[in-house]
């Protein structure tokens, strides 16, 4: 994470009339603010940022279109006079914080606001609410309303648990007369997945997100309502105060936590602005290692004197500023939605998507897993979707926003037929959710990817067969399917646009017929075609795509049998016998060979001078040495220090394979997901865990990066 990145605002000041502009830029941000606090939110936070950042620039450009009611210089829009609460002033106002979102605006503020400490803390994504105790007793609790006025939520707010009746002091932190105290009441991100679990076990309608959940929450009416829900409280400043002085921010946090009121355990004195820069990168980096959602950084002065002396605007201090990261969830439109086949067959749904900036990029595809999952959502053609791309977490859909439904959309009826050959698409089984072309050897969309993933670092190496060029070679007639790779020649490659360019006048002049040459690319592939004869018996193994046989279980085979045709001749028992295979394994590989085409590829291979015996045990230890690998070709500490879980189903490794692959490298393989696992793997019918690791930020990979991962350490893959 860097926080040099761009600038993720999307608005423009390009308007013809900037007082029209003005206007109409106003009124979208106080309906949309309206929205957030008191109903609910149309759009994400962050095109809501985009919104504000607009209407900030054009006023900055053109002053005189400026009124004073600007919702600029408001901090929130006052509670609705529909309200259930009556409305009480704050002792002292309520601010809200002023935001950057690059380095370049964060190291403008530090240059503005220079001081001797500062303190950086968690943005939570929460509810604020401000607690007035006196005389050591909870007296009222208040939202924050406009700043000057909030909403009566006392029997609400009793109902929580992090919210004390009575202050206990201390000697050196005596309870005070009157203290105002600043807070955000949030949910979990672990009580979030399980509340959202529970209501979707009951059939009720799921929260979007934990924010909502908790405002939600203490807006109830009936106090008991809101105690159903696992709330919590961090307390982050005081407001009004009698009978109590302090000289710094973080002096006031250690008051509070004497007074018996949780604060933030990831608060940091910081001394220097290259310091906050390194918290701001830092938590970039780990924005999901805290128990509680997050969406920033934000940094105050320490000291309350330079606190008073820089002031404050009519909506914000001067003294704070929140550093925004980019969003991982967004609202975006659904376009369309379409099936990808994968090597094994399996049938994957995915959106198209309006192109939606999130998690520092720009997606417009997003996946939907399954036809049974993406039917359970309830996604509807025109429908506006939330879309999360946690880290580098390929991005989800995770359903429909219904309230923004207008009745124009449609329901989409799933295709019985396979979009690359056009074969019926069925369940393997009767209670699989997976749909899966059987066309195995012949479909398009199998073949091209087989080709990607035999041509992978994992197997035979091969860097200049790349996804779009093996679909050239299946689309040109060239390739029928991967028998014929190694006996391929530059006349074949002629055949094709990715390996070819065209011929000169002068070379057609010489001959007519010949219209195209081989370009590097293809002389580039004959050359790494011939070197990839050469490789390991197990690269070869892992390249034949036999199911559940990945790496780990095909260089223990290569190892236990030296060469294919032994491998074949074996049995069930014999093979699940082998440390690192296994009966699921063993019976996969058994019945791989019992297909004819299968055999075929391997006779061709081998007709073409591929390598089908292992080298001479000399020879394979120094093979295994010049790859920085030891035993089977396995380098003992790649993954040590790392904790590792595995859920769903792999194809190539059973859950015992996947475990011994892990610990062979040092890594430790974890039943259940917490903050402190580093990496899930998450296969076919990933359940629970892979919500809970979405959820807490946990690093997801797919089986193709779990083989990465093996083969290649962590860095390649975080």
């Amino acid at each position: 994470m860097s926080v040099t990145s761009a600038d993720n605002t999307e608005g423009s000041t390009t308007a013809t009339d900037p007082a029209t502009r003005w206007q109409e830029l106003v009124d979208e941000v106080r309906h949309h603010r309206q929205a957030y606090y008191y109903g609910n939110a149309e759009i994400s936070d962050a095109d809501f940022d985009a919104l504000l950042s607009e209407l900030q620039q054009l006023e900055a450009e053109h002053p005189e279109v400026v009124t004073e009611t600007s919702p600029t210089t408001e901090v929130a829009p006052a509670p609705p006079e529909s309200s259930p609460f009556r409305n009480v002033d704050h002792r002292e106002r309520m601010l809200s914080l002023d935001n950057v979102f690059d380095g370049g605006q964060l190291q403008g503020w530090l240059e503005r606001t220079p001081a001797e400490t500062y303190l950086t803390e968690l943005k939570i994504d929460g509810a604020s609410i401000n607690l007035l105790y006196v005389n050591g007793t909870l007296e009222l609790a208040l939202t924050r309303g406009d700043g000057t006025t909030g909403e009566d939520i006392t029997h609400n707010a009793r109902t929580l648990d992090d919210i004390p009746d009575e202050l206990h002091g201390t000697e050196e932190f005596p309870v005070p007369e009157l203290v105002e105290i600043r807070g955000e009441v949030f949910i979990t991100v672990e009580d979030f997945a399980t509340m959202n679990a529970q209501r979707q076990a009951a059939g009720e309608k799921l929260f979007a997100n934990p924010r909502n959940a908790a405002a939600g929450a203490m807006r109830q009416k009936n106090a008991e309502d809101t105690a159903k829900r696992p709330l919590r409280l961090i307390c982050h400043g005081i407001g009004a105060r009698e009978g109590f002085e302090v000289t710094s921010q973080h002096k006031a946090y250690r008051a509070l936590e004497a007074w018996g009121l949780p604060v933030s355990p990831y608060t940091k004195q910081v001394h220097s602005a290259e310091e906050v820069v390194k918290q701001v990168e830092y938590w970039g980096n780990h924005r999901h290692d805290a128990a509680h959602e997050m969406d920033g950084l934000v940094i105050k002065v320490d000291s309350l004197d330079e606190q008073l002396a820089l002031g404050t605007t009519s909506r914000a201090p001067k003294w704070a500023i929140a550093y925004k990261y980019p969003p991982e969830e967004a609202m975006t439109r659904l376009r369309n939605i379409r099936i990808g086949i994968g090597r094994t067959g399996r049938a994957t749904p995915y959106a198209v998507m309006e192109p939606k900036y999130v998690a520092g990029s720009t997606v417009s595809m997003a996946t939907l897993h399954n036809p049974t999952e993406a039917h359970r959502k309830g996604i509807r053609l025109g429908d506006t979707i939330m879309i999360r791309k946690a880290g580098e977490v390929i991005p989800e859909v995770l359903g429909p926003v219904e309230d923004k439904r207008s009745g124009s959309e449609r329901e989409y009826l799933y295709s019985t037929l396979c979009p690359e050959c056009g074969t019926l698409l069925a369940p393997t089984k009767e209670d699989d959710a997976d749909w899966r072309c059987p066309n195995t050897r012949f479909c398009p969309g199998q073949l091209h990817t087989r080709l990607s993933y035999l041509a992978g670092r994992g197997a035979f190496d091969i860097d200049a067969l790349g996804e779009k060029a093996a679909y050239d070679l299946i689309s040109s007639g060239v390739l029928a399917d991967e028998s014929g790779l190694f006996a391929l020649t530059s006349e074949d490659l002629e055949r094709t646009t990715a390996y070819t360019s065209q011929t000169t006048a002068a070379e057609r002049k010489k001959d007519p017929t010949r219209l195209r040459k081989l370009n590097k690319a293809g002389r580039t592939l004959i050359e790494k075609l011939e070197e990839a004869k050469h490789v390991d018996l197990w690269r070869v193994l892992v390249a034949l795509s036999i199911r559940h046989a990945g790496p780990t279980a095909a260089k223990a085979l290569a190892k236990h049998f030296g060469s294919v045709k032994a491998i074949r001749a074996a049995s069930v028992e014999e093979m699940s016998e082998i440390d690192g295979v296994g009966t699921i394994i063993a019976q996969s590989v058994a019945d791989w060979f019992t297909v004819d085409w299968h055999v075929d590829i391997v006779d061709a291979w081998a007709a073409a001078g591929v390598r089908m015996e292992a080298p001479e045990p000399d020879a394979t230890s120094a093979s295994d040495a010049s790859n920085g690998e030891s035993g089977v070709g396995v380098d003992a500490t790649l993954l040590e220090g790392l904790t590792i879980v595995v859920t769903g189903t792999l194809e190539n490794y059973d859950r015992t394979g996947a475990k011994e692959a892990i610990e062979d490298r040092g890594g430790k393989a974890a039943g259940s997901v917490s903050k402190k696992t580093d990496f899930l793997v998450a296969g076919e019918k990933a359940g629970s865990k892979l919500t809970k690791a979405t959820d807490l930020g946990v690093p997801v990979l797919d089986e193709g990066g779990f083989e990465k991962l093996l083969a290649e350490g962590p860095d390649t893959v975080s």
